[in-house]
């Protein structure tokens, strides 16, 4: 499969602080590829670079094969929609969105007819004479969207584009540009630091932190494969045991848990010793006394479609057990001692 970007150890280091330590990773032509961490973990920096906004300090950036260090920005066949959406507010709808094929000599009846078909493209077709100040937050980032895509660039950068939106309009905006992805066949790299955004909407995610990528790998992969305990703790929720590592044969291990229970899990790790353990709150059940690890129950949250129950193993370590409502399921009260067993194939032992 062709790679439209391929990143090659590249450094970015600004004065004294190194911001990206030796990255690479390579993201596959039409892919939906998504650069996930905290703030600060190198992920903006890294799209300004393939943007052309920043100078890589080493290494290569090349797309489709070509090395872009040395083109310019305006030269680059990339676009990126940023945060702040950046439309003019002087300007109509349609106005903004032509206005980048204007710099690039395109004729005005072309323009708006190409502008035309971006507008019915995110359904503002109604809108195209209105000012922006006159739009949604929504309807403005699909006029941004819709200006970015109108030169049809072979990759769009997105910057952080739906943190500035309410809960209900990021849900709707996350289908839509998957949607939109689908439809035009343009490689997107997305910026975010909001773990359900990745997942939605990724072919692939990569998980940074301190300027170094952590794991690259599918949603399911990422979240059910986690490697090491950064990664299994920013993707969702997870308990994270420390357990005794009693044999590892390849990728399964067997392990002890807190109270002697002995369980085969997967393994990113071939060293003995004690590590992690992560097991995900919704693999968890909760039984009766006796079975498996023993626990009491210190309080129970509603959350609308789960229960979230928190509860404390004997040897003092805290865990989370979640439980569908729609399950039905008795739940005992806080106080109550309980005994909670892991899902076959629910705990991952992690490199630390």
């Amino acid at each position: 499969m062709t790679n439209a970007v391929d990143i090659r150890k590249v450094t970015k280091v600004f004065g004294t602080f190194t911001a990206l330590h030796g990255v690479s990773l390579s993201i596959r032509d039409n892919e939906f590829f998504t650069l996930l961490g905290p703030s600060g973990c190198g992920k903006t920096t890294l799209l300004r670079l393939m943007a052309g906004f920043e100078e890589v300090s080493g290494g290569e950036i090349l797309l489709f094969g070509q090395n872009i260090a040395s083109l310019e920005p305006n030269l680059r066949p990339v676009n990126t929609v940023f945060q702040q959406y950046a439309l003019f507010p002087h300007m109509s709808v349609i106005d903004n969105v032509a206005f980048g094929l204007k710099m690039k000599g395109w004729t005005l009846p072309k323009r708006r007819a190409r502008a035309g078909e971006m507008l019915e493209m995110v359904h503002l077709s109604d809108f195209a004479d209105r000012l922006p100040t006159q739009l949604s937050g929504g309807q403005q980032q699909r006029v941004a969207l819709a200006r970015a895509l109108a030169p049809q660039p072979k990759v769009l950068l997105l910057d952080e584009p739906l943190s500035a939106l309410d809960l209900k309009l990021r849900q709707a905006m996350r289908m839509e540009l998957k949607q939109l992805q689908q439809g035009t066949g343009i490689t997107f790299i997305f910026v975010t630091h909001d773990q359900e955004e990745a997942l939605t909407m990724s072919n692939r995610i990569a998980v940074m932190s301190a300027g170094r990528v952590q794991q690259i790998g599918t949603p399911r992969e990422i979240y059910e494969t986690p490697v090491n305990r950064f990664v299994a703790d920013f993707i969702g929720e997870t308990n994270l045991l420390e357990v005794e590592v009693a044999a590892i044969a390849g990728d399964q291990a067997e392990v002890i848990l807190p109270g002697g229970q002995r369980v085969t899990c997967s393994s990113a790790t071939t060293e003995k010793g004690r590590h992690h353990l992560s097991v995900r709150p919704e693999r968890v059940t909760l039984g009766t006394v006796g079975s498996g690890m023993q626990a009491v129950v210190e309080q129970v949250v509603y959350l609308g479609t789960d229960l979230q129950v928190l509860v404390r193993l004997d040897g003092g370590t805290a865990m989370q057990v979640r439980i569908q409502n729609a399950a039905r399921t008795e739940v005992p009260s806080p106080g109550t001692r309980v005994g909670l067993t892991l899902e076959e194939g629910a705990a991952r032992l992690l490199a630390d």
